[in-house]
């Protein structure tokens, strides 16, 4: 089977290159983030006290993991990704000047932030909360990153306005509605994020100032962290609408669907942060409520792509002689090693089921309370991110690999089973932490200490089958990512078959409505920047009022000892 619709487009060998270092640079990179992901699941568990590997601590590991996984990994695939798509579509050359500027500082920022991790100097974890504080080289770092993400995006304005004047009234290409909205999305949460790291985080960690103000600081950052979330998702939606009705046989039900999904996103991704503030001072609970009920609303799109897809699979499944009103599912390619990216879409779609349904726990305020900084947190964190996005991004990777360099991939059998053993593992690992967390079991914390030991002043029985569940998800999901890796370096390099070329899968739709009202980003954007003020010019305005203390900085490898008392 083909992937595409025999519309291989040859691209300039510096644009190339450049993808294929933007992959594989962060696939790299992404071999320490997963096995810092199993030393969490050992630490919290009890098997291991400290990390045999680089010598790291467990919240030096911590921080690793997050900012590998979450934060390089992700953002040098959606620019990777977005190069392509914007290529592929538009059929427009792109200022290979400005690209290789945007590479450069999105690698030398992550090498800066990656020193300094690694020499234990920036143990903050991904989120970076003051008044943990890190050496002024890793904010600098994360900021060249970003500024370097937001240069691609601005480069691929100029091809996509010469397209628009070269075909009027005609749609834009649904992937590259998805790309612009998500890098949209992306430059709006990022400048609330630029705001914090200059003006307040950077002149502190320097020791220009004494003090900083925590709760401005940490809403400055769920500004940007909850819409960080779309910004992953919105390329696995790309990838769902564009890719996946093709690779199970059939057409995209709506085009609507995916237009309405991706504006609806840009419109109502950003003012929800405040949803993870649900327990903090200084902001009132009118405020809390109004981002409460626009997180809501995020849960359209999910459900309008739930049943899109599923449409969409029926089609294609009946199409391959499916029949019955349940037994179609029986003719969707999910071991076909032709198709294999089918399966890398398919068991993400399953796991964001349950990240789709525990997040409506998280986004109500009286649930919350009950889940509030416990391992519930992660739990659902992973079965959204680590579940549809990552599945999406890994097979999307080797996918353009192998169409760049015209390699075959190295054990096809092998490669259609990462998922479903990736999948296996993460319901078991978050079934673990959920069960933990609803008998309040916190998140993050270790100090050193173990869960399970019953020696240990953190001993809670019930807390005992919870953390062997983690571990052992944790571990089944390690292998599922080894496996990815031997297929994905043995694929890398090995001989090419034929011309590399840039190719995707186009899935045509099969109903292609023709509505105004998802034709154009203008007044999306003008609703979402209207949202954004009504929904946080007031919490930043009561939290400025405030009178907060400033916070002196605080490191968790050097905590204050604590009084835990005797194991009860």
């Amino acid at each position: 089977m083909e992937f595409s619709d025999e519309r291989a487009v040859e691209i300039d060998p510096g644009l190339k290159r450049m993808i294929l270092i933007e992959i594989i640079f962060p696939v790299a990179l992404l071999t320490l983030g997963i096995y810092h992901g199993l030393m969490q699941v050992l630490y919290r568990s009890g098997m291991i006290h400290r990390s045999q590997f680089l010598g790291l601590e467990y919240y030096q590991g911590l921080t690793l993991h997050g900012v590998v996984n979450a934060l390089v990994f992700t953002t040098f695939f959606a620019v990777a990704f977005g190069y392509a798509v914007v290529r592929f579509y538009l059929g427009r050359p792109l200022n290979m000047t400005v690209a290789w500027l945007s590479f450069a500082l999105m690698v030398g920022g992550t090498l800066m932030a990656a020193a300094v991790i690694l020499t234990g100097k920036a143990t903050v974890l991904y989120t970076f909360y003051p008044p943990l504080r890190a050496h002024p080289a890793f904010y600098i770092g994360l900021t060249l990153v970003v500024i370097g993400s937001w240069i691609a995006f601005f480069n691929w304005i100029p091809p996509y306005l010469a397209w628009k004047r070269e075909n009027p009234g005609r749609k834009v290409p649904l992937a590259v509605v998805g790309i612009f909205v998500t890098f949209i999305v992306w430059l709006i949460a990022t400048i609330p994020l630029a705001i914090e790291t200059i003006f307040l985080l950077i002149p502190w960690s320097i020791g220009w100032v004494p003090t900083v103000n925590v709760p401005l600081a940490r809403m400055l950052f769920w500004f940007f962290g909850h819409p960080l979330v779309y910004f992953w998702l919105l390329p696995t939606y790309v990838m769902y609408y564009t890719m996946l009705p093709k690779l199970a046989g059939g057409k995209l039900y709506s085009d609507f669907a995916g237009r309405l999904t991706f504006l609806w996103l840009l419109l109502f991704s950003v003012p929800v942060g405040i949803h993870h503030q649900f327990t903090e001072p200084g902001i009132s609970s009118t405020w809390k409520f109004v981002q409460a009920f626009f997180t809501m609303l995020v849960a359209i799109p999910s459900f309008a792509t739930a049943f899109t897809m599923a449409a969409s699979m029926e089609h294609g499944a009946r199409a391959r002689g499916g029949s019955g009103l349940f037994g179609w599912w029986r003719k969707l390619p999910y071991l076909d090693r032709d198709r294999w990216l089918f399966s890398y879409f398919f068991a993400g779609l399953f796991i964001f089921i349950f990240g789709g349904v525990t997040g409506i726990v998280n986004a109500s305020y009286n649930m919350n309370n009950v889940v509030h900084n416990t391992s519930w947190l992660p739990a659902h964190f992973h079965q959204t991110v680590a579940g549809p996005v990552f599945l999406s991004y890994i097979g999307m990777s080797l996918f353009l690999i192998t169409k760049l360099t015209g390699k075959e991939i190295k054990g096809k059998g092998w490669n259609v089973w990462v998922p479903y053993i990736w999948t296996l593992g993460i319901m078991i690992f978050s079934t673990g932490l959920f069960i933990g967390g609803v008998g309040g079991e916190p998140r993050r914390t270790n100090m050193g200490l173990s869960y399970t030991n019953p020696q240990s002043p953190l001993y809670h029985v019930d807390w005992t089958a919870a953390k062997t569940l983690g571990s052992l998800g944790g571990t089944i999901m390690t292998i599922a990512a080894l496996i990815y890796f031997i297929v994905f370096f043995a694929t890398l390099f090995g001989k090419p078959v034929k011309q590399g070329a840039l190719e995707l899968i186009v899935s045509e739709p099969y109903h292609d409505e023709q509505i105004p009202a998802v034709q154009s980003f203008t007044p999306w954007l003008a609703g979402a920047l209207l949202l954004i003020v009504i929904a946080y010019a007031p919490p930043l305005i009561q939290t400025l009022r405030s009178h907060f203390p400033g916070a002196p900085p605080y490191s968790p490898d050097s905590p204050v000892p604590l009084n835990l008392g005797p194991p009860s």
